[in-house]
């Protein structure tokens, strides 16, 4: 018996919506909206952040400013399960770990030398067209920060 055209069609519609779905919000290239950003200054400004599903394994880069004002790119591979994964490019640290908190939502912990100098907390807006990060930590000269980070989906 033969399978008809249209049965196998409807069989990829269903199958293309369904991955669809599953995709993750936070994957993608999002751009740094400083007006409605809180970025303590002494601290990294990442300009362009993105996330790429690398089948099993989640890839990040990082552009911006460094603490002291230098071009800077960061580069971490890893999965969302809350282990420490090496991080390059980041003179602050050099591991980092994200958890999934729910689907639009997930934790990052940055570490230098073991000891944390950083979280965040991050949530794609419901339209899926924003992010918002809320980060603290303590600087390389031992200051206190807290800052809020607006990013829009390119």
């Amino acid at each position: 018996m033969k399978a008809k055209p249209v049965g196998i069609a409807l069989v990829f519609c269903f199958l293309g919506a369904a991955i669809c779905f599953a995709a993750d919000p936070q994957i993608g290239t999002w751009r740094l909206d400083e007006s409605k950003s809180k970025i303590t200054a002494g601290t990294n400004k990442y300009t362009t952040v993105t996330f790429k599903d690398t089948v099993g394994n989640i890839k990040s880069t990082q552009d911006g400013m460094s603490s002291d004002g230098k071009p800077i790119h960061v580069e971490w591979s890893g999965k969302f399960d809350g282990k420490d994964y090496p991080v390059t490019g980041d003179p602050n640290a050099d591991t980092r770990s994200y958890r999934k908190v729910d689907d639009r939502t997930i934790e990052m912990t940055a570490k230098k030398n073991g000891k944390v100098i950083a979280t965040a907390r991050t949530s794609v807006s419901a339209d899926g067209k924003s992010r918002t990060a809320n980060v603290t930590g303590t600087t390389a000269d031992g200051k206190k920060f807290k800052n809020v980070v607006v990013y829009n989906k390119e």
